[in-house]
């Protein structure tokens, strides 16, 4: 096991010259400094991205579910850019090659996210818009379309109850396709164009 000997090696010298850094320069001190900096912007940045989009969620009548997802997906998000600060001040990512395991993470998750991540992306996107809110009398799909009552708006799909009592659950990459036809937010619409 040549491998774990040049390992433990590289940690010794790599240990050997933090120690004699921080008895003679500080270094130590400058690395917690980091992390420490590095850390507060990550939790600030992401705590602001939470109460945007969860502001946005609610202002188009979002239930209390779709908020706690928003911010249970951002402190996900927040702590895996914790964990790169981490492992990049530390120094463990010049073990671990950081691009190319965040590489292959990054692909394996957009392969199989792809639908979910379309979706959820469409959905805050139609939020900011505003072009449909719970309660709205919405006709998807055209003319001939299907026509209903908005009764749930979540990240990944919106709930539409039809004339008949039914409940039609459409994707929000597919909602966003339109064509939509909104018969309740006329006023509401027109002040957007203006």
């Amino acid at each position: 096991m040549p491998w774990l000997q040049v390992l433990l090696l590289q940690i010794s010298s790599t240990n050997t010259t933090t120690t004699a850094g921080a008895a003679g320069g500080g270094s130590l001190v400058t690395t917690l400094a980091e992390l420490a900096v590095s850390l507060g912007i990550i939790i600030f940045v992401g705590s602001l991205l939470t109460r945007f989009i969860t502001r946005i969620a609610r202002r188009a009548g979002a239930s209390k579910q779709t908020e706690s997802s928003v911010r249970d997906l951002m402190g996900v998000i927040v702590l895996l850019a914790a964990l790169g600060v981490i492992s990049t001040v530390s120094g463990l990512s010049s073990y671990f090659t950081a691009l190319t395991i965040s590489g292959v993470a990054g692909l394996a998750a957009s392969l199989a996210l792809q639908t979910t991540l379309s979706n959820i992306i469409s959905g805050i996107l139609m939020l900011r818009d505003g072009t449909v809110h719970v309660g709205d009398d919405v006709q998807y799909g055209g003319p001939g379309g299907l026509r209903g009552e908005v009764i749930r708006l979540s990240l990944r799909t919106t709930w539409l109850r039809t004339t008949d009592g039914r409940i039609a659950v459409i994707g929000n990459t597919n909602l966003s396709a339109g064509p939509i036809l909104n018969f309740t937010a006329t006023a509401r619409l027109e002040k957007k164009l203006q």
